[in-house]
């Protein structure tokens, strides 16, 4: 079967598939899964896993996905790119540690928080350098959105879509205030926007 012809105006070439496994089954699922990516083979995949056993999830779901792949159009992908997303949140610094070098031995990117993947969705409204706890998160997510913050909302993306490049230019600023990078102790940071940007790249 052939496949549906890329877009010319993708700013390189389109991997065939891009797989996202992510730490929680929700949040970081709907919000992911709103990019209008639809000109390549995407999925996102919430595992309730984190730490190492994501690193190894993510490993099956590839497979998985793989397999789909071929399912649909008889051949193997030729490139598909994998994204672990997770979060420092309590765990110790050398599993998260540990957890990312695996992921980058694989081959895997890495989208991390510290503490949490909620920092991401802060940024949309301030730029933040404060140490947070994800109680302290999801009170400052309820003050700005002005409804309660519920970590399975369907609608982030569109609530926070206007304000994204802000949200990119303070988590850049935010991790470029740690010379150097450490995951495991800057807290707050965060490399979600490595991802969006990865992801907007494909949209047309």
């Amino acid at each position: 079967m052939s496949r549906t012809k890329r877009p010319h105006n993708i700013r390189k070439p389109a991997p065939d598939l891009i797989v996202i496994v992510t730490e929680g089954e929700k949040t970081e699922p709907n919000y992911f899964k709103k990019f209008p990516v639809y000109s390549i083979e995407f999925s996102v995949i919430g595992t309730g896993m984190n730490t190492i056993s994501l690193i190894k999830e993510a490993e099956i779901q590839v497979e998985i996905q793989i397999d789909k792949f071929k399912e649909k159009y008889g051949e193997e992908p030729q490139e598909t790119i994998v994204w672990c997303v997770f979060d420092k949140d309590s765990f110790s610094d050398e599993d998260f540690g540990n957890a990312i070098n695996k992921a980058k031995a694989k081959g895997y990117k890495v989208a991390y928080s510290n503490e949490a993947f909620e920092l991401w969705y802060l940024l949309h409204f301030h730029y933040y350098d404060m140490a947070l706890g994800r109680d302290d998160y999801i009170v400052k997510l309820t003050e700005h959105l002005k409804r309660k913050y519920r970590k399975n909302d369907l609608f982030m993306y569109e609530t926070l879509l206007s304000k994204q490049e802000e949200a990119i230019k303070n988590a850049k600023n935010l991790l470029s205030k740690y010379i150097p990078v450490n995951p495991s102790n800057d807290n707050p940071s965060t490399t979600v926007f490595e991802l969006v940007e990865y992801l907007n790249q494909f949209i047309h």
